[in-house]
């Protein structure tokens, strides 16, 4: 009795393929800077794991699923063969035991913790690309994953029609608070020429270009106001130890003299409406610089001269958002009894306070 060949199943019809190169490229187009761990979503790997996924052909309602070894197992020789036979013979085959990849696989067997942990569930499931099917245990060695059909589409698109699609799949798909962070960033960032601040007292004061400038706007334009009774700016300074703003009125009539040669701070608030007045010491972060512990006790040396207690000094270390990448590396040097903002989420101020207790 003859037995025909093992033929696996398959769509009749499978998605469109770009290259891998393509799609890291249009990655940070469809996931804006500002969403979170934006890296997990834009990185190579998860490049890698959306060609797989249309490689086998595991797009929502094709009844294909994705297992993250399939990723490891994939390679730059069997990227090529795009003919839909050996597409499905790689679909079939590099679910089972013992498979042997064609040339160099992209990854081994044991990388699919991060495959399955950050790209695909803290990454693509949780900004909408990606679909989880139900009812398969987590031992299971089924496949489970598979790319929603409108993100294929945007993905696999033509390059004129890319941009639109593009953006309307953003703006759909991603949750509101990410969306409100991508805006704020984009809005601040987006002005290559000299940055107007506006003072919170009226008038304005011109900055160089770039990011830094852009977040010391965003400092007195949003953080002051949100988290400040009554704020006045007494100092705005610059990279190349340029003083941008500096209030001697003011400074003077609270008694806080500021060395200009000794000490520079990227932006000094005070808050006027508060019990006891505030100082506020604002350490802008595009690159590196929040204030340490060595930075703060440079300044409430300079304060208690003054004759200003300890409790009414406020260090404030300012990141462009959680995910940036001077945010991820430079926290653990921040200040104790100092906080965190973000220029991304104005609302949000994050305090590391030393025996405070929970609050009720």
């Amino acid at each position: 009795m003859s037995h025909l060949p093992h033929l696996p199943l398959f769509p009749p019809e499978l998605p469109a393929l770009v290259p891998v190169e393509v799609i890291q490229e249009r990655l940070p187009v469809i996931f804006p800077e500002g969403i979170a761990d934006h890296n997990y979503v834009v990185r190579k790997m998860a490049a890698r794991t959306i060609f797989a996924m249309l490689y086998i052909g595991a797009v929502e309602n094709g009844g294909v699923w994705l297992a993250p070894r399939q990723v490891c197992r994939m390679s730059d020789a069997q990227a090529v063969l795009t003919e839909p036979r050996e597409r499905a013979s790689f679909a079939d085959e590099s679910v089972r035991p013992g498979f042997q990849a064609l040339g160099k696989p992209w990854y081994k067997d044991n990388t699919r913790e991060p495959i399955r942990d950050e790209t695909l569930r803290q990454g693509l499931l949780t900004n909408n690309a990606v679909i989880q099917r139900e009812g398969v245990s987590t031992t299971s060695s089924l496949g489970r994953y598979a790319l929603r059909a409108s993100f294929a589409a945007v993905v696999t698109a033509g390059e004129e029609d890319f941009p639109a699609l593009a953006a309307a799949w953003t703006e759909q798909n991603l949750r509101p608070d990410q969306l409100a962070r991508v805006r704020i960033l984009r809005t601040r960032v987006a002005d290559r020429d000299a940055v107007e601040v506006r003072l919170p007292s009226g008038g304005s004061r011109m900055m160089a270009p770039g990011l830094s400038s852009q977040m010391a706007k965003a400092v007195i334009e949003d953080f002051a106001p949100r988290h400040l009774r009554q704020p006045a700016v007494l100092w705005i300074s610059e990279s190349g130890a340029k003083v941008v703003a500096q209030d001697d009125a003011l400074m003077r009539d609270i008694g806080l003299p500021i060395d200009q040669q000794k000490l520079l701070p990227d932006v000094v608030l005070a808050d006027l409406g508060a019990p006891e007045i505030l100082v506020v010491f604002v350490e802008i972060v595009a690159t590196d610089g929040p204030v340490t512990e060595d930075r703060k006790a440079e300044l409430l040396a300079m304060t208690r001269r003054a004759g200003f207690a300890d409790r009414q000094v406020v260090f404030v270390s300012v990141f462009e958002h959680r995910g940036a990448a001077p945010a991820k590396a430079r926290l653990s040097a921040v200040a104790v009894d100092g906080y965190l903002w973000f220029m991304a989420e104005p609302d949000l101020l994050l305090s590391l306070r030393t025996n405070a207790g929970f609050i009720g």
